[in-house]
């Protein structure tokens, strides 16, 4: 009897180090690949496993993009038609909105994904979707969920967006939006309220505002690059400050947004005298395009590197200027759009910029379920002066 207890140790103990040994080495070979797959979650039963990838994907406004997601049973004997497949989109606030269903060779889409989203249907145990024409509003995360019969898996995929983050706060003046009035601002100006992920992103990159905004979960934030005593004192360390969630009908900030890609063209309309306010919007029209937007305007040139030493106006009222590469004559040493603020529009004499949108909307060209970005970015970041 005490002979046996030994020897059921050794066994168990043996069998332990031969599973642990095979989930290092199955780790290990997953980890060679430039594409990863995890186990997102696996029951005992081990009827249906989901994998997704790790870490984000990342496209741009106007593009098309592949949201990976893969499943199988243990052990395969699952009827195809009987396998739902379900993705929802989850917001920081924990509400989830209806993507697609699919159930056998019946799909549906939902909201403002319809026309745009489909399956990939690349082969058994194919559960990913692809995304058309991409939008500022499909940022964010993502769930896939594989169900069958009453056993059921889920994954998480995060969409990314290039694109740039900028500070905004309307003509009546600083720190009079409350989270709803930021976010309305931020698509009047062709973007959204930027998260606090493209915001640290943003200050990575060199972005140093000292002006505290709304971001897209309700926080209230603002980067500091250079700290200094008017910027939360000078001997705090450089970083991304944070005032917590505040509330969102009482208090009011200015608004950090965040835009992509551009389905156009800004240009600076070329012309021989300077013009007020008015004027400026009609020379657009005349040239077949309109007045471009705040958003547009650094889109053009995060993007397409809009360089432009001459002032124009944008269509909220504000005058701005692109720079890519600085110069002393030019609005000082760093790359940036300018700002000289909201001139009075009738009396006072700018130029103008022009949106011009294109007929084809798909931007880029994309290969299915393999997308390519075109884009660029200035080599020093996103710093607005």
């Amino acid at each position: 009897m005490f002979c046996r207890q030994p020897l059921l140790l050794v066994l168990v103990t043996g069998t332990l180090l031969a599973l642990l040994r095979h989930v290092i080495s199955h780790g290990t070979e997953a980890d060679k690949g430039r594409r990863k797959v995890v186990h997102v979650l696996e029951d005992e039963s081990g009827a249906v496993i989901v994998q997704t990838a790790p870490g984000k994907v990342v496209t741009h406004r106007g593009g098309s993009i592949t949201l990976p997601c893969r499943y199988h049973h243990e052990p395969e004997s699952s009827d195809p038609a009987r396998i739902r497949i379900k993705w929802t989109k989850v917001t920081d606030a924990l509400q989830f909105h209806d993507v697609l269903v699919a159930l056998g060779r019946q799909q549906r889409v939902f909201g403002t994904y319809k026309g745009r989203v489909e399956l990939e249907d690349a082969g058994p145990g194919d559960a990913s979707v692809i995304i058309h024409n991409v939008t500022l509003q499909d940022y964010g995360r993502y769930e896939c969920e594989v169900t069958n019969d009453l056993e059921d898996d889920t994954g998480f995929v995060s969409l990314d967006l290039e694109g740039v983050v900028f500070p905004y706060h309307p003509r009546m003046g600083r720190y009079k939006l409350n989270y709803r009035e930021a976010t309305e601002m931020c698509r009047q100006q062709d973007a959204i309220l930027a998260s606090h992920a493209q915001l640290h992103k943003a200050w990575l990159e060199g972005l140093d505002w000292c002006n505290a905004g709304w971001l897209e979960d309700g926080s209230v934030q603002y980067p500091i690059s250079q700290p200094r005593d008017q910027c939360g004192r000078k001997d705090n360390p450089a970083g991304v400050r944070n005032y917590g969630y505040r509330h969102k009908e009482d208090e009011r900030y200015d608004a950090f947004c965040f835009t992509s890609n551009l389905n156009g063209k800004v240009y600076f309309l070329k012309r021989f005298k300077k013009v007020n306010y008015g004027e400026a919007a009609k020379a657009c029209q005349r040239d077949g395009a309109s007045i471009a937007k705040v958003g547009q305007l650094y889109a053009a040139w995060k993007v397409q590197l809009l360089d432009r030493c001459e002032a124009g106006w944008l269509e909220d009222g504000s005058v701005r200027y692109p720079i890519v590469n600085p110069r002393a004559r030019c609005g000082g040493p760093e790359p940036g759009v300018r700002n000289l603020g909201f001139p009075d529009k009738k009396f006072r004499l700018y130029g103008v910029y022009c949106f011009r949108r294109d007929r084809a909307s798909g931007g880029a060209q994309w290969t299915r379920g393999a997308p390519t970005s075109t884009s660029a970015s200035p080599a020093n970041g996103t710093r607005s002066i």
